[in-house]
């Protein structure tokens, strides 16, 4: 199975290792689910894990983001001609629709198009 995380999945993941984003991560780490990136999603999981604010460890989050580089599957994105509430959302949505993923996992689904595989992580987990 393939997915695209937003980056507040993995922000929740880092905070609560415990709750169902960290059971997503911990799937994705165990190799038993493909996380499918671009260049421009591992940035914006660069910029956000090393903010000051989150205080994440540094060495956890370099050994993070070297995991998606190499177990990974990277998507050449093709832009989406749809308007989108926060643009910044949809790069997530570009490498969901360009690669076949299975599932574009979000804690925000209100920023995106109604579709059915635009999941909340309570919802992938009832899968």
């Amino acid at each position: 199975m393939k997915v695209v995380l937003d980056t507040n999945v993995i922000v929740s993941a880092f905070l609560n290792p415990k709750g169902i984003p960290g059971e997503i991560l911990s799937l994705i780490l165990s190799e038993r689910i493909i996380l499918c990136y671009d260049n421009k999603i591992l940035s914006e999981y660069t910029d956000v894990l090393i903010r000051s604010k989150f205080n994440f460890n540094k060495e956890l989050v370099n050994d993070f983001l070297e995991f998606v580089k190499i177990y990974g599957e990277y998507i050449v994105a093709e832009p989406q001609e749809i308007p989108f509430i926060d643009e910044d959302d949809k790069i997530f949505y570009d490498v969901f629709r360009s690669s076949g993923t299975n599932y574009l996992i979000t804690g925000n689904k209100r920023h995106y198009p109604k579709e059915e595989n635009i999941l909340l992580p309570r919802e992938f987990k009832e899968i």
